[in-house]
């Protein structure tokens, strides 16, 4: 039985730093063939990358969060070492609790191990899945890694049946130890710096694994691994195609390296443009390499956010990677526990709210009396769909941030902090809700302008991270 992809999503956070900005910190730019990357901001990392991807998928797919039974999740680098974090996008996609759910990491090659799990859950007994691989690497501040390093995410909804049909994968693996690495308790990835001996690792690999395919590929485009913008060129004749076949579906260049992330983005990309057959191709450390063939016979649905709207100086990225702060100050901040904070996450994830059963007006959160006649009732549960316009605004600047948001203001600068009413599915009520800003400058949240919700890290306390709803201006 073959398996389809359905619905493609693919996001990179708006910030962008050239290779010039580098050169002039540091008198030379490490990243061979990168002209600028993407990066991260202070409330971004993997996990709401991946969210924003996913949540991109499952509206192109057409396909309801109910519906997904099986999830995985790949990083080379999550937010947490040591944590389910399918748990928690599934809690944000509202997906079902019942779903079966799949973390992949430790590997730049996760995002295709995901794929291949994926196909074979849905060869079994899984009727839709979703496949969500997002990164955002990390070295030394003077190191190629860093210098390449971007950021990013892609997801796919896999049915049974669909425009897109995986029609062949092979893998290969052999012992290449120490190309890239990150190791216990280290924070940076790294790596021996051979170039041969990388070099090496990287083409063997990837040639084994397009040499294990059934049938020799004749692919329009190849999404292949991109630790820079130079190295997956050099595998073109290992992978028995054209460098012109790379560049079609190459998004280094203007992205930087994507660590899991690379090839699964190159993928989406090259299915949104209308490729019609491709050849992936992931590497890992270690080393292990990933093929797999994409025929898509007719346009696939996908919705992808891949472009970038300011651009960063050199200090300024240091700013938002948190490199140059003091960090959370000590003490001071609002308490609230963990077990509190999950109480919550209806409200925070999905927003939410509740109708009252006596008057029928919208309270949010939905406990306490009703504000509008005063009933003390069970509310009646309503989700609301994310947008609406603000009522009120301020901006928050150095000093003026509660203790517990002080790191993330120092990172990010100046933010919008407002009160918008967010519509029911109608749009013909609406409740007020007080929320932070994100993407963009506070100046771009006047009153009466048009919002839209999405998820982002809030807040770290007791060493646990706090993800909830933030609001942006309306695309």
């Amino acid at each position: 039985m073959m398996t389809a992809i359905t619905g493609v999503g693919a996001y990179a956070p708006r910030f962008r730093i050239t290779a010039e900005a580098f050169e002039e910190a540091w008198g030379q730019f490490h990243a061979a063939g990168i002209s600028e990357k993407a990066v991260p901001a202070a409330d971004e990392d993997a996990l709401t990358m991946g969210y924003e991807a996913a949540t991109r998928a499952l509206e192109a797919a057409a396909v309801a969060p109910s519906s997904v039974d099986w999830l995985a999740f790949a990083s080379s680098r999550p937010p947490a070492a040591e944590e389910d974090l399918t748990a928690r996008l599934g809690a944000m996609l509202a997906l079902d609790e019942s779903t079966t759910r799949q973390l992949f990491t430790g590997s730049t090659r996760a995002g295709t191990r995901a794929l291949w799990a994926c196909t074979d859950a849905i060869g079994a007994d899984a009727t839709a899945g979703l496949v969500v691989a997002a990164d955002a690497p990390k070295g030394d501040p003077d190191d190629g890694v860093d210098h390449a390093a971007g950021a990013g995410a892609a997801a796919f909804v896999l049915e049974r049946d669909g425009p897109a049909e995986i029609v062949d994968r092979a893998e290969y693996a052999t012992p290449y130890p120490g190309t890239r690495f990150r190791n216990t308790g280290e924070d940076e990835t790294q790596g021996l710096g051979v170039t041969q001996y990388d070099r090496a690792a990287f083409t063997e690999t990837i040639g084994g694994a397009v040499d294990g395919l059934e049938t020799e590929p004749d692919p329009d485009a190849v999404a292949i691994q991109a630790p820079d913008g130079k190295l997956p060129y050099r595998a073109a004749g290992a992978a028995g195609v054209g460098t012109d076949e790379i560049q079609a579906a190459a998004m280094v260049h203007e992205l930087g390296d994507l660590g899991a992330a690379s090839v699964p983005v190159s993928l989406a990309s090259a299915l949104a443009d209308g490729y019609e057959s491709i050849l992936a191709v992931a590497h890992g450390s270690g080393a292990g390499a990933d093929a797999l063939m994409v025929d898509a016979d007719g346009a696939v649905p996908a919705q992808t956010a891949l472009e970038g709207d300011a651009t960063l100086s050199y200090a300024e990225y240091l700013r938002q990677r948190g490199v140059v702060t003091t960090g959370p100050p000590s003490g001071g901040g609002a308490y609230v526990s963990v077990p509190s904070w999950r109480r919550s996450i209806p409200q925070r994830y999905r927003l939410e709210a509740g109708r009252c059963p006596d008057c029928g007006a919208l309270s949010f959160p939905p406990e306490g009396a009703c504000t509008d006649c005063g009933s003390l009732v069970e509310y009646e549960p309503v989700e609301l769909p994310g947008t609406g316009t603000v009522e009120a605004v301020t901006t928050i600047s150095q000093g003026g941030a509660p203790p517990e948001f002080a790191e993330q203001q120092a990172r990010t600068g100046d933010y919008a902090a407002a009160i918008v009413a967010l519509e029911d599915e109608a749009g013909t009520e609406s409740v007020s809700i007080s929320a932070m800003g994100t993407d963009a400058a506070p100046e771009e949240f006047a009153v009466g302008e048009r919002i839209e919700t999405t998820i982002r890290r809030v807040y770290t306390q007791e060493g646990v991270t706090r993800y909830g709803f933030k609001v942006r201006p309306a695309e």
